[in-house]
């Protein structure tokens, strides 16, 4: 195998030019979903990827994929990349490094003239991260056959626009939307690098996370219905108060995941929406996310089921109707250990210090792993900061990560026949 290398100059350049786009003046990124800036971001990416000579295809769900040819036309592709959207006011690299690194591995290739048996796919998902439509992960899920035709239908955002349209100006096509569905025989890998999101890497000095499992993420929304009066004439004792209500059942949710036994289990409620928020009303109707994590489907069940008891119990003391409505039951997805191993192997050839560890958070690759052998890098997160501008990854780590991703699909080139 030809040592090659990625290059860190180029790397870091275009880490500033993509992060650019959808920049807030505060310094954060708004690169939503579909929004004017995340298309912004697909036409750069795509502009690139044809520079190289790349096959550029758009599919149904608007996922990005660019096709380099193998030698055996017989062989399934090997896969790798991420996604370029972002959350509100987030950072530069939560996804977007991974579609770097596999641009960069796309680039080193064409520049050396580098043959593979198997066809090369670069793939910059939709819609990985939670967004104003409430289906995250939602390229991944598509290709994964998890997110069908009828999902879509009826999905508005905040502003009232129906998720059909949305897609249809990334270049998806509604119409066609089960045709992005990928079967296992057409993919033999993927791979996908990411910012490992927090401190573990960077304690303890590493460069290189290998990824064992992706944590599982259930989500739902629920809504809290009461009785809205007027501030200043209803009696305490005479209200239904959807807020207050709300506000002890979410204390209930935290203290359950407090009280969890695993530290892994953990739950935030990141989305609220009071209605109709007026000073001089009381809450009628209370709309709130929540989301529970663990690395076990039963750790995930116990905390959810005791707060599915405690939270009845708060519903039915303050006359309160709870309405639930499951967002995402994304079971924990382990990793394959094939592509582990060649991944170990390859950083221990080039002198990288690895170690294995578990993803906290959800990733595409936790879909493509129902569908091809998965596995995924972490690059370390300076402070353990991800989703605000303050964001970091040392170049060093990431030209690292670069370099066992390059060296990785190749190896898994020779190594793999099918």
């Amino acid at each position: 195998m030809m040592e090659l290398q990625v290059d860190p100059r180029r790397i870091a350049r275009r880490i500033e030019e993509l992060g650019r786009i959808g920049r807030n003046a505060e310094g954060g990124m708004d690169r939503t979903t579909f929004t004017p800036a995340e298309l912004e971001a697909r036409e750069w990416l795509k502009a690139r990827l044809r520079e190289l000579g790349l096959a550029v295809r758009v599919d149904a769900a608007a996922n990005v994929w660019a096709r380099r040819e193998g030698g055996d036309a017989e062989l399934p592709a090997i896969a790798f990349g991420s996604h370029v959207d972002s959350v509100p006011n987030g950072g530069i690299y939560d996804g977007a490094l991974g579609v770097l690194l596999a641009l960069e591995a796309m680039e080193v290739l064409k520049e050396n003239g580098t043959p593979t048996r198997h066809p090369f796919e670069l793939v910059s998902f939709s819609a990985e991260e939670p967004n104003p439509f409430g289906l995250s992960t939602f390229g991944s899920r598509t290709v994964a056959g998890k997110l069908r035709r009828e999902h879509l239908d009826g999905v508005r955002d905040d502003n009232g626009t129906p998720l059909v349209d949305a897609l249809r100006s990334a270049g998806g096509d509604p119409d066609r939307f089960e045709s992005a569905r990928r079967g296992p025989e057409e993919l033999a890998a993927f791979l996908e690098v990411h910012i490992e999101q927090g401190l573990r890497l960077l304690d303890r000095g590493v460069p290189i996370g290998i990824v064992t499992a992706i944590t599982g993420i259930y989500r739902e929304e629920a809504t809290v219905r009461g009785e809205a009066n007027h501030a200043g004439t209803t009696l305490m004792a005479n209200r239904t108060d959807a807020l207050m209500a709300a506000s002890e059942l979410m204390l209930a949710f935290e203290a359950v995941c407090r009280e969890h036994p695993a530290d892994e289990t953990v739950g935030t409620i990141g989305r609220i929406a009071n209605f109709p928020n007026a000073a001089n009303i009381i809450p009628g109707k209370v709309q709130f996310h929540l989301e529970l994590r663990g690395k076990s489907r039963e750790e995930i069940g116990e905390a959810l089921g005791e707060w599915a008891r405690r939270a009845d119990e708060i519903a039915s003391r303050r006359g309160v109707r709870l309405e639930r409505k499951l967002l995402l039951d994304q079971h924990p997805v382990a990793m394959d250990r094939i592509v582990a191993d060649v991944c170990a192997r390859e950083a221990e050839k080039l002198g990288y210090p690895w170690m294995p560890l578990g993803s906290m958070a959800g990733h595409d690759a936790a879909h493509m792993a129902s569908l091809t052998r998965s596995c995924m890098l972490f690059v370390p997160s300076v402070g353990g900061k991800s989703h605000c501008p303050e964001e970091e990854s040392r170049i060093g780590d990431i030209e690292k990560a670069g370099n066992v991703l390059l060296r990785s699909l190749l190896a898994l080139d020779e190594q793999l026949n099918r």
